[in-house]
């Protein structure tokens, strides 16, 4: 492909822009930590600060911002609010994310067996 070509094939502006914001939000170590437990499945805030060992007021606030960015969702069960990864596209960026640095044994300490498509290190051997 040439440079013509690559440029064409560029996403639009916002969409980078969203996607770096995304990437922004992954970068923190906490609010990583509440993905990873979420990772399990739907969670109220009091777990997840338990499991992550935060504060409530902390883990709402930065539910607060993964919500914002569709990252998470609220899920109403009757009086209980409990947060969950919004879709697989979210489960699968933070599968290959663990996976790319070596922690994938992590997301299936967690009792999540699912392995992303085209994952080579379903042994966590992989260079």
């Amino acid at each position: 492909m040439n440079v013509v070509e690559l440029r064409k094939a560029m996403p639009e502006g916002n969409d980078i822009l969203d996607v770096a914001d995304v990437f922004s939000l992954l970068g923190d170590p906490a609010r990583l930590r509440i993905l990873v437990a979420l990772s399990s499945g739907q969670l109220r805030v009091r777990d997840i600060a338990e499991v992550v060992e935060a504060s409530e007021s902390s883990v709402s606030h930065a539910l607060r911002l993964l919500r914002a960015h569709r990252v998470v969702e609220a899920r109403r069960l009757g009086r209980e609010v409990r947060y969950v990864l919004a879709d697989s596209h979210v489960r699968a960026l933070l599968e290959l994310a663990m996976d790319h640095v070596g922690h994938s044994t992590l997301m299936h300490r967690l009792g999540d067996t699912h392995e992303p498509a085209g994952s080579s290190c379903a042994n966590g051997s992989d260079a």
